[in-house]
Formats: structure tokens, C-alpha cells, sequence
């Protein structure tokens, strides 16, 4: 099978190198134009750029994906099928070029969780499995034909970052499978059906805002979908607090949500949520490096009865 393999972040790369390897033949990568990336916004490439340069792939950037130049570049390369891995919305111009059409990997077991975030938003909401889906390109977004699917359990404790990992290989397993499918014809395409769906829409910084009168439980979901980044936060003494691990402590209590119940400089802090409290296991002041919680205490000087908010 001759691929054009489309994808941007590191998400997308276990995928563009099981593939490459495969009996298929790879015949260009599509990724996005270099931008300014990281803290200190220097412009740099994908990922998906850096193993497309180390492997010796040609390679496309296009800023508009409908601009003549690129659309022409496709049909010259003559694909029998595109594959997709966490990229932008294609056109209908480019999705139906290729002989067998083009295909995507979303990270959730559609139609539960379409859109940009569904890895997060699966922890977030407390789910306890998720999966991958490969299916068919059409004009609306995450809707198109089911080709394959398979199951990944989430761990109590995963989060975003090893929930991430496992989903990478997965599901560049089940990308080269749905291919091989393709190509052998085994597969047999099915309908979403639309009242099962979940949206799971992009992160906004309102996502990460801890919202201390929430029980422990969803305080810690939300903290698991969002560790280590972009991360969930509040605001300690008008300083602005990533928290990135925390234990669920049973206690019933009259404290103030958000107040410290405990602080010990040799074992760390709690705080109070209207349900349950939270031991704080790790945390990042801004700016600054990832603490344990009786480091904080130490350097900090974190209290009894102190106030974590959500506003500075």
C-alpha cells in the first residue's frame, strides 16, 4: 500500500514509525509548519518533522491545507491512502485523493469523546477504560465510518502523561492493523451511531481551575487528566499553584474547602474539598520547579488554616 502519513505532535509519531517499517511504502509525511514552541518560544519543528528528517522521508508543510501548490504536490505522490494521527482538520479536496480514501486514529472508543482533548477528558471524568478508534474521513469531524477498535484500561493511577504513552503504541499497533485491513479487504466499515456521543473539547486555562468546593474525587480526576501538563491549578497567597499528584483522604470535616487541615514539614499538607480532603503530593509553584509536599512546606512555610483559592 503506497501512504502519505499526516500528523504533528509526539502523540503521532510511534504511528508514522510503525508504519514506515511495515511492508508499506511511505511515500511522504505531512506535518505543520514550524513555529515557536516552549517557554522560550524559539521556533522549532514537530515532532513528527524531526523523525520524518531522521528517517529520510520527504516531507510536506503546508499552511493552508486547500492552497493549490499542496494539493498538487498529493496528486503527483499518488497515494493509495492517507493516514491521519493527530492533525489538522482536512479538507474534503485532500481526504478523498486517495484511491481507498483517507483514515484517522482518535485516541477514545468512538463516538464517546470526538473532539481535541479525549485522552484528558476521559480522566477527567473518571472513566475507568478508553480505547482507540480507527474510522473513516468525512466532512464533519470524528463522525466517519468505524474501522477497528480496541479497549485500554486506565489505571486508578494513571494520568495524562503515562495514560498518553499507552495510547501512543496502541494505537500505532492499530493503525498498521486497520492498513493491513484495508489492503486485504477483511475490514467491514460501520456507522457511528451519534447518541452515544461525548464531546471532549479543547482545554481551555478555565479547564485547570481547581474548584476546591468539589469532592476529592473530582478534584483528583481533574488533576490526573491535566498532569504533568498544561496541569491543574489554584492560587496560594496570590502565587499560582500547578498541582500535579494528590491522595484522596476520607475524612468528614467542618473545615472551609480549599482551608489546610494538616501541614507537617517532615510529611506535608491537606486540604479540605466539600467532600473528602486531599493530600498534597506534588506540586509546582509558577515558575519554579515540581516540589514534593513537605518540601513545599519547608520552603513555603505552608500552615494550618491557610487558604488555597481559586482566584489570586
Amino acid at each position: 500500500m503506497r501512504l502519505v502519513f499526516m500528523g504533528t505532535p509526539k502523540f503521532a509519531v510511534e504511528s508514522l514509525k510503525r508504519l514506515n517499517s511495515s511492508k508499506h511504502e511511505m511515500l511522504a509525511v505531512v506535518t505543520s509548519p514550524d513555529k515557536p514552541r516552549g517557554r522560550g518560544r524559539k521556533v522549532s519543528p514537530t515532532a513528527v518533522k524531526k523523525q520524518a528528517i531522521e528517517m529520510g522521508l520527504p516531507l510536506l508543510q503546508p499552511d493552508n491545507l486547500k492552497d493549490d501548490k499542496f494539493i498538487s504536490e498529493l496528486k503527483q505522490i499518488n497515494p493509495d491512502l492517507i493516514t491521519v494521527a493527530a492533525f489538522r482538520i482536512l479538507p474534503e479536496v485532500v481526504y478523498g485523493l486517495p484511491r481507498y480514501g483517507s483514515i484517522n486514529i482518535h485516541a477514545s472508543l468512538l463516538p464517546a469523546y470526538r473532539g481535541a482533548a479525549p485522552i484528558n477528558w476521559a480522566l477527567i471524568n473518571g472513566e475507568e477504560k478508553t480505547g482507540l478508534t480507527t474510522f473513516f474521513l468525512k466532512k464533519q469531524v470524528d463522525t466517519g465510518d468505524i474501522l477497528l477498535q480496541r479497549e485500554v484500561a486506565i489505571t486508578p493511577d494513571d494520568d495524562f502523561e503515562s495514560l498518553h504513552a499507552k495510547m501512543m503504541i496502541e494505537g500505532a499497533k492499530l493503525l498498521l492493523d486497520t492498513v493491513n485491513g484495508i489492503e486485504d479487504d477483511s475490514l467491514k466499515p460501520y456507522p457511528q451511531g451519534n447518541q452515544q456521543a461525548i464531546k471532549a473539547p479543547k482545554l481551555t486555562p478555565e479547564t485547570g481551575l481547581i474548584d476546591w468546593n468539589q469532592p476529592a474525587y473530582k478534584i483528583r480526576n481533574l488533576i490526573r487528566g491535566l498532569s504533568p501538563y498544561p496541569g491543574a491549578y489554584c492560587f496560594w497567597n496570590q502565587k499560582k499553584l500547578t498541582i500535579l499528584e494528590v491522595e484522596i483522604i476520607a475524612k468528614n470535616t467542618d473545615y472551609n474547602t480549599g482551608e489546610v487541615i494538616e501541614s507537617n514539614p517532615k510529611k506535608g499538607f491537606v486540604i479540605a474539598c466539600s467532600e473528602d480532603a486531599l493530600f498534597i503530593t506534588r506540586l509546582k509553584p509558577q515558575g519554579k520547579k515540581a516540589l514534593g509536599s513537605a518540601e513545599f512546606v519547608r520552603g513555603y512555610h505552608v500552615k494550618a488554616a491557610d487558604r488555597f483559592t481559586n482566584q489570586r
